[in-house]
């Protein structure tokens, strides 16, 4: 898979840590995580993943594993999360949770991501994945179609515009940022 990479306003700084959230509508946008983003970026993921052959033993030593349906392991992977932003680096959130199935660009997004922004005040950086659903559909893992998907990371939030919106607020400002440049793509 070929992938082109696109800075609506400059590269992230280099040496910041930040909370990278992107959509999330194919197998593929796990890949792009690693390929698109120029910095290292510890995913949160869903603990199935940690039964696939060989994927789960690797993924488990680089990703946040969590347990949606389960309390105790929602709390202890946003505590990880927030060690890891405060002991070694940025991480990576899907807002929408899952795969967005729906007919709309984006589906409904959860308060996490936007939460551990406030906490601890760490910038958020946005990023579409417009092309992964063509390249591999959610429905399939053997629908793959080659060529190029791109990764457009959008201007940053800054800790000053964190600070100054509510959860709600910011999530919302964040998911219209990133609705509005998909209609564009």
């Amino acid at each position: 898979m070929s992938v082109r990479v696109h800075y609506r306003s400059g590269k992230p700084a280099s040496g910041k840590n930040y909370i990278v959230i992107a959509n999330h509508v194919s197998y593929l946008d796990t890949v792009m995580i690693f390929r698109a983003i120029p910095f290292y970026a510890k995913p949160l993921a869903k603990a199935e993943l940690a039964k696939i052959p060989l994927f789960g033993l690797l993924y488990k030593q680089i990703a946040v594993l969590v347990q949606r349906d389960n309390k105790e392991s929602k709390n202890k992977s946003i505590q990880a999360l927030k060690k890891h932003l405060e002991h070694s680096g940025s991480i990576f959130i899907f807002p929408e949770g899952t795969f967005n199935e729906t007919e709309a660009p984006l589906a409904h997004f959860y308060d996490g991501a936007f939460r551990i922004a406030k906490e601890t005040h760490t910038p958020i950086l946005p990023v579409l994945f417009p092309d992964t659903k063509k390249r591999l559909h959610y429905s399939s893992v053997f629908s793959f179609k080659p060529g190029v998907s791109r990764a457009v990371f959008l201007s940053e939030i800054s800790v000053e515009e964190i600070a100054a919106l509510d959860v709600a607020q910011l999530k919302e400002r964040v998911r219209n940022n990133m609705l509005a440049v998909l209609e564009q793509l």
